[in-house]
């Protein structure tokens, strides 16, 4: 999910790596997400947060396969163990709030250049995952109950995505793949927008 800006990354002394030029050109759209899902009053009330949850279930169902997909490991390894699907099944059971049922819709992932699109806006999210907790302490929530999904990795946020960038960073691709990369991020962003109408209409 997008997290609230900015995303900490190298600065390289030339050219721009691949994830800062994602950056540069989703700002826009992330920026929309962010707005818009800040403005719902997620922190007003359990059930406003249980509602943000579930559209933290439906983005992660959507990407759950990328997880396990051995191609994708092998260019990613920090991609292990990251998918957060079942922390977010059981933050709704503690909320007391049913999982969302499967979507009418599923995306289309695309290649392999779109679906790291689509990693870099999920991957992404967990950025802002400690702020969130923090704001969420406020309805008695925490890492261990109700906002599990959003508790950082054991070593730490920052040092989570600078991996996590670097190896998407080293991933060689041709013009047409890199348009792809960036089509996939666009994606994601538009899907997350889909989900929080869906929830929140």
């Amino acid at each position: 999910m997008p997290v609230p800006h900015p995303i900490p990354l190298p600065d390289p002394p030339s050219a721009l790596s691949r994830a800062q030029r994602l950056k540069a050109r989703t700002d826009q759209a992330h920026r929309r997400v962010d707005e818009r899902i800040l403005g719902l009053g997620i922190f007003d009330s359990r059930a406003a947060f249980a509602r943000f949850v579930r559209v933290h279930h439906r983005l992660y169902a959507d990407v759950q396969g990328l997880y396990a997909c051995p191609v994708l490991l092998r260019q990613l390894p920090s991609l292990a163990g990251r998918q957060r699907l079942s922390l977010i099944e059981r933050d709704l059971a503690d909320l007391d709030v049913p999982v969302p049922g499967p979507s009418a819709a599923t995306p289309d992932l695309g290649t392999l250049a779109h679906r790291l699109g689509w990693l870099y806006v999920v991957e992404g999210s967990a950025l802002g995952g400690a702020v969130l907790l923090k704001m969420a302490a406020r309805l008695g929530l925490h890492q261990d109950f109700g906002a599990r999904h959003l508790a950082p990795a054991a070593q730490g946020v920052a040092a989570t995505w600078r991996r996590f960038a670097a190896e998407l960073d080293a991933i060689v691709l041709d013009p047409p793949q890199e348009t792809a990369v960036l089509q996939g991020a666009e994606d994601a962003f538009a899907r997350v927008v889909h989900h929080v109408e869906a929830e929140f209409r």
